[in-house]
């Protein structure tokens, strides 16, 4: 039941930047122990309407409310003071320091004037995870946590702080589903003590589990609240994109050729044990199991980004040895990397020089670079992937998350790949960049490419593969053709011990 109060209200928030009106004239209202979701597009204005809520900018027309009086949030620091914090989905944390340490960053209890009581910060942080119900030392170096834990943390810093706000930006994007079920649980126990969360997500099927309201964006523009028990998935992405999509996955009829791909026996420490299967042109093959199970190992070892102790890969039946990715480069594979932000990109870089990265050779003039050329082809991608960008020169840090997965994908279709490895294609995307990173799976498959796509979104993995993979532990424990494949069966594959 949604209380007549809010705590926190926002109206007529407008801001504009050069060339662009990021928001216009957003109300945004949150309860008092509600999880408010916030969705829309890459670009809809959720980043911007959350930066003004934390102090990063500041608007340009509207007002803010805390509890029904007016306020301004002059800077973060400002935010904290007014129990407002955001958990970005790169962690504000100093992996070198301990659990406790990085919960009273900034605020540590003085034993004497010079002298940080380090007692009690243990005792302090105990006192707050054991509330959570975290099972965590405050003296773990942060450095030693998985992803899931490291936001566990944030929650017990924001807590620490007396947050009664608290914003969480894709924080299921690097989970698995056992982590995602403590996070909702930790979110649940949030509620109970008077904390609101606004909750930004492109997984519309967690919002029933976790959210009680949600607001949609579109073009920077407010275009509904819902309570979530009265809508669907279908509404929520006719409200975020403005047109109905009748098929989530638009997977296409695949006609599967010869062998490309065939791995035996292949064994890393134990982190891999006797993998063999085989992958054909044209197919999509899907790789399934929760986190930890040797999916990513495995990518890596095929792309010689890790080597292995024993086994043998071939391709086209013949035997090679992948020893860096310059060879599997050589070699005809790509690898689209789940962290394309780290690992995939030159953020530095234009456009166009990501594009052509991965084959210099094709725009060189003698010892230069042929930039004429180089701009050319970045342009022909552009078209061909509708790439939004206002030109083949803009930086790549500055395009949406859907544009810089294109861009990736495109370095590697200009390289020629015959095998393409997509790790977790979709993360952080939003729901109509999705279906266009599947239209262009399709078209890799129906030109021959032979796709690889490892993915923790079931959905995902079920609706645009011909044939799935499960791991466990390492190990390969099931495979389903597409026909055959249901949630119920991965799930039983993905926890065979």
């Amino acid at each position: 039941m949604i209380a007549a109060d809010p705590v926190l209200r926002m109206r007529g928030i407008t801001k504009h930047f050069p060339g662009v009106l990021a928001l216009d004239n957003v109300d945004f209202e949150l309860q008092k122990g509600e999880v408010h979701a916030l969705l829309g597009e890459n670009g809809a204005g959720k980043s911007t309407l959350i930066k003004i809520l934390a102090g990063a900018y500041t608007l340009d027309q509207g007002a803010i409310y805390l509890h029904g009086k007016q306020t301004s949030v002059l800077s973060p620091k400002h935010a904290l003071e007014l129990g407002i914090s955001v958990i970005y989905q790169e962690f504000n944390l100093v992996p070198t320091l301990t659990v406790g340490e990085n919960i009273f960053l900034g605020r540590e209890p003085m034993a004497s004037a010079s002298l940080i009581d380090r007692k009690k910060i243990v005792s302090d942080s105990q006192a707050i995870l054991e509330e959570l119900k975290i099972d965590l030392d405050p003296e773990t170096r942060v450095d030693e946590l998985g992803v899931a834990m490291q936001q566990m943390v944030e929650v017990a810093k924001a807590l620490s702080m007396e947050a009664e706000i608290i914003v969480m930006d894709e924080p299921t994007a690097s989970l698995g589903e056992n982590e995602i079920a403590e996070l909702f649980a930790t979110i649940h126990r949030l509620k109970e003590r008077g904390v609101s969360v606004i909750y930004i997500s492109h997984r519309l099927q967690e919002l029933p589990a976790i959210a009680d309201r949600v607001t949609v964006l579109r073009d920077g523009k407010k275009i509904a609240t819902r309570n979530v028990g009265d809508t669907d998935l279908n509404q929520l992405i006719h409200l975020m994109v403005g047109r109905t999509l009748s098929e989530q996955f638009p997977k296409t009829p695949a006609s599967i050729g010869r062998e490309v791909l065939r791995v035996e026996g292949l064994t890393w420490g134990k982190k891999l044990t006797d993998i063999s299967f085989t992958l054909h042109e044209g197919e999509v093959l899907g790789f399934a199991g929760l986190v930890g199970s040797g999916r990513t190992e495995l990518m890596r070892c095929l792309f010689g980004a890790q080597s292995y102790d024993m086994g043998q890969i071939y391709l086209d039946g013949v035997p090679v040895r992948i020893k860096s990715p310059q060879d599997a480069v050589q070699l005809g594979i790509g690898f689209i990397t789940e962290d394309r932000k780290k690992q995939g990109l030159f953020l530095g870089l234009s456009v166009a020089e990501n594009i052509t990265v991965t084959d210099l050779d094709q725009v060189m003039n003698g010892m230069f670079i042929d930039y004429g050329r180089e701009r050319v082809v970045g342009a022909e991608y552009v078209q061909s992937l509708q790439i939004k960008t206002p030109a083949v020169e803009h930086l790549v840090r500055y395009l949406s998350g859907g544009n810089q997965q294109k861009v990736a994908l495109a370095k590697w279709l200009f390289s020629h790949a015959r095998i393409l490895i997509f790790d977790e294609p979709t993360r952080g995307i939003d729901v109509g960049a999705k279906v266009e990173v599947y239209n262009l799976i399709n078209q890799l498959g129906q030109a021959g490419v032979g796709v690889i796509m490892v993915s923790s979104e079931l959905p995902e993995i079920i609706g645009m593969s011909d044939r799935i993979l499960v791991m466990c532990r390492g190990r390969l424990t099931g495979e389903l053709l597409r026909s055959e494949a249901t949630q119920d069966k991965i799930v039983e594959c993905a926890t065979k011990e």
